[in-house]
């Protein structure tokens, strides 16, 4: 393993490009908004640490008392997203960025890390098998098969928040609340907008721009999050394919 890592700062973040989506000539609003995201956060602790290559291999964290997620629990980080693609897996970077991570909670006298997961291992959420290498453990549970993931150092361990395990709002027309802390998600809300309009179906997109928002959803959210006829039904950012299989149901 070899590499430069970088933790983004309010000076670096204009130049430097975000791993997940990479920096192309043509503006990407997705980005704009990610990067901007981030540059409020900064000052509340959130890490965004990655490697010095054009590829997703970067960790994202924050206290857990400012983490935009229903989670409770004092004196912990939370992870967003852990991600390595591509020729970069395999070779010890996801590794060194979570023990990155621990150092870092250790460092500033951390209760412990925790992160979403899920019984059944789902997309757009960090691998579970790999969390629990480092001694993460189930320490809450929805039930539709979300998992609260933690690894403590103190004994006491974070929780769902009582509205996270809700999973039910008063609309029963699809709906999305986001947030602009993923690049993906302007696209993709932009893309079922279009379809929606389209297929006159109605859907409200709710985006989600406060912490307090953020800790009052009724659902499990780590930006996004999928209503239809009033029942919760993923955190994965959807198609338009899903959606048509959804009206099917």
């Amino acid at each position: 393993m070899s590499g430069n890592f970088i933790n983004l700062n309010t000076k670096n973040i204009a130049d430097e490009h975000i791993s997940c989506i990479i920096r192309s000539r043509k503006p990407h609003v997705g980005i704009e908004a990610k990067k901007t995201w981030i540059f409020n956060r900064l000052k509340e602790g959130h890490i965004f640490r990655k490697l010095d290559v054009k590829a997703p291999v970067f960790i994202e964290y924050a206290p857990l008392e400012k983490a935009w997620v229903p989670i409770d629990g004092e004196n912990y980080y939370y992870i967003y997203c852990l991600w390595v693609d591509g020729i970069y897996k395999k070779k010890g970077y996801g590794e060194s960025l979570m023990n990155y991570c621990i150092d870092d909670a250790k460092k500033n006298n951390k209760s412990g890390i925790c992160m979403l997961s899920a019984k059944k291992q789902k997309a757009w959420l960090s691998d579970k098998s790999f969390a629990k290498k480092f001694g993460f453990k189930a320490v809450d549970t929805t039930e539709n098969g979300y998992e609260l993931l933690a690894l403590s150092f103190d004994g006491n361990n974070p929780k769902f928040l009582e509205n996270a395990k809700s999973e039910k709002i008063d609309n029963e027309n699809l709906t999305i609340y986001y947030s602009m802390q993923c690049p993906f998600i302007y696209q993709n809300i932009e893309k079922i907008k279009e379809y929606c309009k389209l297929e006159n179906i109605l859907v409200s997109l709710v985006e989600v721009n406060t912490l307090k928002d953020a800790k009052n959803m009724p659902c499990v959210f780590n930006n996004y999050a999928v209503f239809y006829k009033g029942e919760f039904k993923t955190v994965n950012l959807v198609d338009v394919s899903y959606i048509k299989r959804l009206f099917k149901e």
